[in-house]
C-alpha cells in the first residue's frame, strides 16, 4: 500500500468482518502490551465474535478505513439508544499517524449527529494518551473514571435482597428504573440480553429495584442504590471478558469491591459529548457507555 493512497471512509459489510476482527485483537493487543496491561480479548477468535456481530447487528452502524483496497481500520456505533455509543475503534497497528483514528470518529459523529441522538459517549483506557487527546479534541469530555474489576466477591448474598433472572415481564419495571436513574433507557439492548439469558433484576421488598444487560465488559447495570449493585455483584461467580466497569467517584462502592476480592485490572474514563445527566442512583456502565 502507497503512503500516499487516499483513505476511503465506508459502511462496512460483514465480508469486512474477519480482516477488520484480526485488526482488533492486534491493535488492542499492541497498545496494552505497550503500557503494560493485559489485552480486552483473550484471544484472536474472541475479538473476530465480537466484531462479526456487531457488523452484523442492524442496531450498530459501522464503518471501515480502507486504501488501495487494504482495509485500515473499523469503528462502530451502537444506536439503539437516545444516546449512541461508540466503539471498538481499532486501526492497524502497522498504519499510524494518517489520520485514520480521527477519520473514523468523525465519520460516526456525523452519522449520530444526522441520526439526531442527543449525546454520544464512549469508554477509553485511561493510559492511552493517545486515543485521550484524539476524543478531547473531538469535544469529548470526561464524565467518571472507571476501572475494570475482575474476581469473585466474598460475600455471596446480600441481605434483604433477590437476585434472578430477568424475563420479559420485568423489562417495564427496568426501563422505567433506567428512565428515573438517566434520563433514559435502553430497552433494545435490555430486551436481546434478557432473551439471551445474561441479564439479572434484584429485588427487595417485592419489588425491583435494579438490573443487569450482563455483568461483564459489555453490559450496563442500574440501581436504586449501591446494596442493589452488591447484590448483583455477589450473585455470580465471575464477570464476562476483562470485568465490570465500577465509577470510582462512587468510593463506598469501590472500597466495597476491594474489601471482597476484587481487584483492579486497568483504569479507564467514560467520556460524552452532548447531553449528560449526572446518574440519580446506582449504576455500572457498560464498555460502550
Amino acid at each position: 500500500m502507497s503512503p500516499n493512497a487516499d483513505i476511503l471512509i465506508r459502511q462496512a459489510t460483514p465480508d469486512d468482518a474477519p480482516a477488520c476482527g484480526k485488526i482488533c485483537f492486534a491493535a488492542f493487543s499492541a497498545v496494552n502490551t505497550a503500557h503494560n496491561f493485559p489485552c480486552d480479548f483473550p484471544n484472536p477468535e474472541y475479538a473476530d465474535r465480537l466484531i462479526q456481530g456487531m457488523f452484523n447487528d442492524p442496531g450498530v452502524y459501522c464503518v471501515v478505513a480502507e486504501a488501495d483496497g487494504q482495509i485500515l481500520g473499523s469503528n462502530c456505533l451502537d444506536e439503539r439508544a437516545m444516546i449512541h455509543g461508540v466503539g471498538p475503534i481499532t486501526v492497524d497497528p502497522n498504519t499510524q499517524n494518517r489520520g485514520v483514528g480521527r477519520r473514523l470518529m468523525q465519520a460516526v459523529i456525523d452519522r449520530s449527529h444526522e441520526r439526531n441522538a442527543a449525546g454520544i459517549r464512549l469508554v477509553q483506557a485511561a493510559f492511552n494518551t493517545r486515543s485521550l487527546s484524539l476524543y478531547a479534541s473531538l469535544g469529548f469530555d470526561i464524565r467518571e473514571p472507571l476501572v475494570v474489576m475482575q474476581g469473585r466477591t466474598q460475600e455471596r448474598s446480600i441481605p434483604g435482597c433477590t437476585v434472578r433472572p430477568a424475563t420479559s415481564a420485568d423489562l417495564a419495571a427496568c426501563n422505567a428504573l433506567s428512565l428515573k436513574i438517566h434520563g433514559y433507557d435502553r430497552s433494545d439492548d435490555l430486551a436481546a440480553c434478557a432473551q439471551q439469558g445474561s441479564a439479572l433484576v434484584v429485588e427487595r421488598a417485592g419489588r425491583i429495584t435494579g438490573y443487569t444487560s450482563a455483568l461483564a465488559f459489555f453490559g450496563h447495570t442500574t440501581a436504586e442504590s449501591d446494596q442493589d449493585l452488591q447484590a448483583l455483584l455477589a450473585s455470580v461467580e465471575s464477570f464476562g471478558g476483562p470485568g465490570v466497569l465500577i465509577p470510582t467517584r462512587n468510593a463506598e462502592l469501590f472500597r466495597w469491591c476491594l474489601s471482597n476480592g476484587l481487584r483492579v485490572v486497568e483504569p479507564m474514563n467514560l467520556m460524552s459529548t452532548g447531553l449528560y445527566n449526572s446518574p440519580a442512583g446506582a449504576w455500572l456502565p457498560s464498555i460502550l457507555f
